[in-house]
């Protein structure tokens, strides 16, 4: 029987602390690592406005805004790989963000549990270091 994906966390409190402290870019956003909480890999790279901030608190779960498509979306929408916020963390500056989150199978959309699955090698070549926890082709079908 499949497990039904949790799609929300526990709502993180201090929104209204947090958002004053921080300095958005002239575009609104705010680069945000995300990281699992658990062995401090970093998952990827993201960034947030203010209302992707806020409903991430709200809901536990992770929100960006997709410069891309120019909207708000929930990290793992289409695939269910959602990510449960632990912690918050903020730079000195109020520049950026760290989100220390439970990882649902995976955070790359190539099917590695992290973006950052490649390494520069000593010989100078970029070699594969992770390994694929799911198949893109199933999960992000183009029909």
């Amino acid at each position: 029987m499949k497990q039904k994906m949790q799609r929300r966390g526990k709502p993180i409190e201090g929104c209204e602390t947090l958002v004053p402290l921080l300095h958005f870019n002239e575009q609104g956003l705010m680069p945000t690592v995300i990281q699992d909480a658990k062995t401090k890999q970093v998952l990827t790279l993201c960034y947030l406005n203010q209302d992707a901030l806020k409903k991430s608190l709200e809901t536990g779960t992770v929100y960006l805004f997709r410069r891309s498509q120019n909207r708000l979306m929930q990290k793992g929408e289409t695939s269910g790989h959602i990510q449960l916020i632990k912690e918050v963390l903020m730079d000195c500056e109020g520049q950026s963000l760290v989100l220390l989150v439970t990882q649902h199978v995976a955070a790359c959309h190539a099917g590695y549990f992290t973006c950052y699955f490649r390494r520069l090698g000593r010989n100078g070549k970029v070699v594969t270091v992770g390994r694929r926890v799911f198949d893109p082709a199933t999960i992000y079908r183009t029909t």
